[in-house]
């Protein structure tokens, strides 16, 4: 008589967990590596470069030329105040592209794509936030260099002109998390450009970025001085050209820890949610 034999079936091996999370050392490799993606775009979209070029000039060109007389009595004078401004106004007003290149990838697929990849789920976010960093340094030094040329003078030597660079950077790079929550949470990059001007606008203009709130009615004066972006503006002018740095560099950035802490959990857990 022939015993019937079974065999179990082998036991998975205890090698690798199924778990999808990435160590930090991966998911500095794959931020780095989806960063370098969005800027080698560049490369096959050369416009991308020259319309961050063209915008930031044209601002400086009506502002300063348009209502500088009006404002400062003239010219040279208002460029010297408006400059930092508008070098504030630029880095905050360019945090809406990667709220729409991020919204671009999203409805073409390219995140379906990248989710199905064993990748961190920061890494895809991280990544387009710090090319649109490196794009932020192109914008401050050509800025700084048409200013120059147009009469812009920097008080405060090369100590002031890095340390407003670093500040400026942090800052947009922190409200960059703001801009990726309107990415992922709209649903066409026109609408991400509605929500979003929808913001940014009031906050630059009902700041010192452009005037002094000295000339304000009495309650937009006190907004004014609640604003971050008066406070940073305070502080890059400050940096460049002299003034009080400390207090306006310092809740500049406890501005910006504010909109990591509440805005990166938020859009992060909206990517995961993504269908």
């Amino acid at each position: 008589m022939t015993a019937l034999t079974t065999q179990a079936a082998p036991e998975a091996a205890p090698g690798r967990p199924t778990s999808r999370r990435v160590g930090p050392a991966a998911t500095l490799q794959q931020t780095m590596t989806l960063a370098w993606r969005s800027l080698v775009q560049i490369k096959h979209n050369p416009w991308e470069l020259l319309d961050l070029s063209i915008q930031p000039i044209m601002f400086v060109l009506l502002f300063t030329y348009v209502f500088g007389g009006a404002i400062s009595g003239s010219t040279g004078d208002y460029l010297q105040f408006a400059l930092p401004g508008l070098l504030v106004q630029n880095a905050l007003f360019y945090t809406l592209t990667t709220a729409i290149g991020l919204n671009t990838d999203i409805t073409k697929g390219v995140f379906d794509r990248l989710r199905s990849l064993p990748i961190a789920r920061t890494a895809p976010l991280s990544g387009r936030i710090i090319a649109d960093t490196f794009k932020q340094v192109w914008a401050f030094a050509l800025l700084i260099g048409f200013g120059m040329l147009l009469g812009f003078r920097i008080t405060t030597g090369v100590a002031g002109l890095l340390g407003a660079l670093a500040l400026l950077v942090i800052v947009a790079l922190a409200m960059s998390w703001m801009s990726v929550l309107i990415g992922l949470k709209a649903t066409s990059p026109e609408k991400v450009q509605m929500i979003a001007f929808s913001v940014m606008m009031p906050l630059t203009f009902t700041s010192s970025a452009l005037v002094s709130p000295d000339t304000f009615p009495g309650w937009l004066e006190f907004w004014a001085d609640l604003n971050p972006v008066s406070h940073l503006s305070d502080a890059i002018r400050g940096l460049l050209i002299g003034g009080e740095v400390g207090g306006p560099a310092m809740i500049s950035l406890l501005w910006a820890a504010g909109f990591v802490v509440v805005f990166a959990p938020l859009a992060i857990r909206v990517f995961r949610n993504t269908a």
